[in-house]
């Protein structure tokens, strides 16, 4: 009966793939194999000293640094970060932090890590899109990796405009000093891992970071959805 429902809705309301626009099969969510298969991974998970953990390096203190695929302008790979933000589609930050996660566990990325820690989101912009799209990544990453996640020791205090079409020196002007840590002494000792959903200049991430540096013993490393390239 599940499974006769199940194709009448699917007849009534196809799912697409949300990069190739393809029907998916029952067993496929959001992304159908094919576009799964074909995203521009970094494999930076398996790399010590990889490029964005150098692009950090003389920036701010951050112990490992990784992203799942490189975002290119114009990349069919965008409409992911496209439905996750702008189209309210919550679970497929979910499913992409499950799909993240199961692909990078074997490469110990994620040995010590105490805590996730979604970048949070300035409310107004919470409001109106109903969710954090950072703390929907985390909740899949933490699915698999049953790390517990965080999401009120750092808050955004300043409420910045958006990052988008802004110049590199204005995304840094426009992060300063925007973060505040809730708890230092319950993040005291621990190894964090910022989780965010695309990385470009790394200002939101290095402002992340020097809020963090109040706490006594911390460790923080990045994970990203994404990283843009040239």
């Amino acid at each position: 009966m599940i499974g006769w429902m199940h194709d009448i809705l699917e007849l009534l309301f196809p799912r697409s793939c949300v990069m190739c626009g393809q029907r998916l099969t029952r067993t496929e969510e959001h992304v159908c194999i094919s576009c799964l298969r074909s995203l521009p991974r970094t494999h930076y998970a398996m790399e010590a000293g990889n490029p964005l953990e150098r692009d950090f390096w003389g920036r701010t203190d951050v112990r490992h640094a990784a992203a799942f695929f490189f975002y290119y302008k114009d990349n069919a790979a965008c409409r992911i970060l496209h439905e996750l933000k702008y189209n309210h589609c919550p679970q497929i930050g979910v499913y992409m932090g499950k799909v993240m996660a199961g692909e990078m566990v074997p490469s110990g990325f994620f040995k010590d890590i105490d805590l996730l820690v979604p970048v949070p989101l300035a409310g107004v912009k919470k409001r109106k899109r109903g969710y954090n799209q950072c703390d929907k990544l985390a909740a899949g990453i933490s699915a698999v990796t049953s790390i517990p996640v965080s999401t009120g020791v750092l808050v955004r205090r300043v409420a910045n405009p958006t990052q988008t079409r802004k110049r590199r020196m204005e995304r840094w002007e426009n992060v300063q000093g925007i973060f505040s840590v809730t708890n230092a002494t319950f993040l005291s000792g621990k190894h964090i891992l910022l989780i965010d959903d695309v990385v470009t200049t790394g200002a939101t991430l290095i402002s992340c970071v020097e809020a963090l540096s109040v706490v006594p013993n911390l460790s923080v490393s990045v994970l990203t959805l994404a990283v843009a390239r040239e």
